[in-house]
């Protein structure tokens, strides 16, 4: 061992002679600038995509819905006039929107109420069932999930027609025309909503119970809990991030509802009594070729459903989820 002449006011060190030099007091730590810009450099390509697939066709309905934009503009025939909030305070002082807008949020109200329990009813028998009722629950699920909105629609409406649907024999309805009443119309295509949309729920909570310690379960029983209080008291507790998930996205899929509504209730209905806001905003921009009023109403529903996602976010960062 070599002593180490001791600095002024500091401590006397040795080294073994020999031995790895000790590291270098002003060594650089690696720039934190680069590591800071490492990951936007992953995600570029897929916010160049996202930018051009949504922010321009975004900036495109919002500009058109300041403007005078009929199809006397897209012809030619007149200059096209900028409007400012014009097209809004028109849409906002017409009767028929407010009560369009009330029917779609009663409308995806229901359809969302139904679909979760549905679905989780459904996820709970999946874990009580044998393997091959199971994997024919699944199987018929998803087939559901997977038909298109069209044929889904297109096979409701001939399970329920009037003349030759098998549901009017079955029930002993006769004739009865399930499109022609208001509710009744909107019941039916309430049933083809929750009859595609359920299996995503189903498979989830499915596998978010399937994630909960078996011991759990065990102890719940076994202190004498029924299925329901097991399901109220233990397992929804502990599935709330999941359920907040499946409630949002059914939220946004049920609140912007089209192909069901126009090909079941042909177009919304008679006198448009089963209007809903994508279908309004529709007739307003290609029917009626109000392009402005359409895009405004477009631009609402955008509102909305924004509104609601940052509820979302809002509730997954109460929960202490990393956003």
């Amino acid at each position: 061992m070599t002593p180490v002449p001791t600095a002024p006011g500091g401590t006397a060190r040795s080294r073994v002679r020999g031995g790895p030099a000790a590291p270098h007091p002003r060594a650089r730590p690696r720039s934190r600038g680069a590591a800071a810009w490492t990951p936007w450099l992953y995600l570029a390509p897929a916010l160049i995509v996202l930018g051009a697939l949504l922010v321009y066709p975004v900036g495109q309905l919002g500009l058109i819905s300041l403007l005078e934009y009929t199809q006397a503009q897209v012809s030619g025939g007149e200059p096209t006039s900028f409007r400012g909030v014009g097209n809004y305070a028109e849409l906002f002082a017409d009767a028929q929107f407010w009560q369009v807008l009330l029917a779609t949020v009663g409308f995806a109200a229901a359809c969302v109420v139904s679909t979760l329990a549905v679905g989780c009813a459904l996820a709970v028998l999946l874990t009580r069932v044998r393997a091959v009722p199971r994997l024919a629950l699944m199987l018929a699920a998803l087939g559901a999930w997977a038909t298109p909105a069209v044929t889904g629609s297109t096979v409701w409406l001939l399970l329920f027609d009037p003349d030759f649907g098998p549901v009017n024999r079955v029930l002993g309805l006769g004739d009865h025309s399930w499109t022609y009443g208001r509710y009744s119309a909107f019941f039916l295509v309430l049933l083809e909503v929750v009859w595609c949309s359920f299996p995503f729920v189903m498979v989830t909570v499915y596998a978010g119970i399937r994630a909960v310690p078996s011991e759990v379960l065990e102890a719940a029983a076994l202190d004498g809990a029924s299925q329901w209080r097991i399901w109220r008291s233990v397992l929804a507790p502990m599935l709330r991030p999941i359920l907040v998930v499946v409630t949002i996205q059914s939220i946004i899929w049920d609140f912007k509802v089209f192909t069901q509504i126009y090909v079941m209730t042909g177009g919304g209905g008679i006198a448009g009594q089963n209007l809903v806001l994508n279908v309004y905003a529709y007739q307003k921009a290609f029917a009626a070729s109000e392009y402005s009023l359409g895009s405004a109403i477009g631009v609402v529903m955008l509102v909305i459903l924004l509104a609601i996602t940052l509820v979302y976010l809002r509730l997954l960062r109460g929960q202490g989820e990393e956003l």
